[in-house]
């Protein structure tokens, strides 16, 4: 008959009749345990294979209640209001939150983590900037430091992801504005610094060739996250040209949307669904903000208290399991529609 699978410390210790505080001072030094102790211990990590989740030895070697929060901007609401909701689920746990922004500096990112290292954080939650990330400084840390990632996916990165399955929030509100009126164009910027901005183009262009309609990308110039004056100055420029084939615009994110409105009010366009309207606009996310423009903004939803509950959750369980995870775990949650007076 094989061995028992040995998963946790305690396991290993009654497998190996050797007793748990040994095997623990083992892990922690090897040169703290005599030379036919730890010989004995070697030969029983051999027959059993069990291999010790480093994050848990880590874990009980700091004793640290810290979390580390890290997003990539704390002054866009959006993050903001995210961050707030998983404080309160790792205060609620028992757990010191340690919130950082980023910036949008991938050099300030990498900062926010060295500087996490010194406070020895007993796990991360981490919001990359996505594509302005450097991925082999994150895997590092990951590597070295219990890390779930939400909102934004860095393949490979981390233990876990939590975030928005943007190709289904997307067709959704596509598939709306489409049944509604005139088919969407897309209004993005060309280089965004939204982490899930690529994602969305491609679920709009996905969604519009399933429909049988022709996309239209509108990309506007500037970079940053000072999305709504790039909002209003692109879409000064898109209104005034009266190039678009359509009178309905899908904003990749809220804040976009929230300049586009600003800009066609400027110019005497109203947006909306009421007679005598000529323009609607829609966006992505429902920003804290989307719910007091003028019209209201149509938008979809993202899951703030599932993402913060599940990403808090999941780090939890891998600070506190001794067995390491099997596969990287990934987790989306879908969108919902938020019909307001705008589309």
């Amino acid at each position: 008959m094989s061995d028992p699978k040995i998963r946790t410390m305690e396991d290993f210790a009654s497998a190996s009749g050797i007793s748990r505080p040994t095997i623990s001072k083992y892990f922690n030094d090897p040169s703290s345990v005599r030379q036919s102790t730890r010989v004995k211990i070697e030969q029983a990590l051999e027959q059993f294979e069990y291999r010790p989740n480093v994050y848990a030895i880590n874990q009980n070697r700091r004793q640290t209640k810290n979390i580390g929060i890290v997003v990539p901007y704390l002054a866009d609401p959006f993050f903001a209001e995210i961050a707030r909701t998983i404080e309160a689920q790792v205060i609620q746990a028992g757990y010191r939150p340690v919130l950082l922004g980023s910036h949008g500096d991938p050099e300030q990112e990498i900062e926010n983590l060295d500087n996490l290292r010194l406070i020895k954080p007993a796990g991360v939650l981490l919001a990359p900037l996505g594509r302005a990330s450097d991925p082999a400084r994150l895997d590092a840390f990951c590597r070295d430091v219990p890390t779930v990632l939400f909102d934004a996916n860095v393949d490979g990165i981390g233990a876990a992801f939590v975030g928005s399955d943007n190709n289904q929030s997307i067709g959704l509100i596509v598939e709306y504005l489409c049944r509604t009126g005139q088919p969407p164009a897309f209004f993005e910027m060309k280089t965004p610094a939204n982490p899930n901005a690529l994602k969305r183009r491609t679920a709009y262009l996905n969604a519009m060739k399933r429909l049988g309609h022709a996309p239209v990308l509108v990309q506007a110039s500037g970079g940053g996250w000072d999305f709504e004056a790039i909002g209003f100055r692109e879409g000064s420029r898109v209104l005034t040209d009266r190039k678009l084939p359509t009178n309905t615009v899908l904003c990749s994110n809220d804040r976009l949307a929230i300049g586009l409105l600003s800009a066609a009010y400027q110019m005497g366009i109203r947006v909306g669904i009421e007679e005598g309207c000529t323009l609607r606009v829609a966006g992505h996310d429902d920003h804290p903000f989307s719910r007091y423009t003028s019209p209201t903004l149509t938008t979809v939803s993202q899951n703030y208290v599932a993402i913060a509950e599940r990403s808090a959750e999941t780090l939890f369980k891998l600070i506190n399991d001794e067995s390491p995870p099997t596969a990287r775990e990934i987790t989306l949650f879908e969108g919902n529609l938020v019909m307001r007076a705008s589309a």
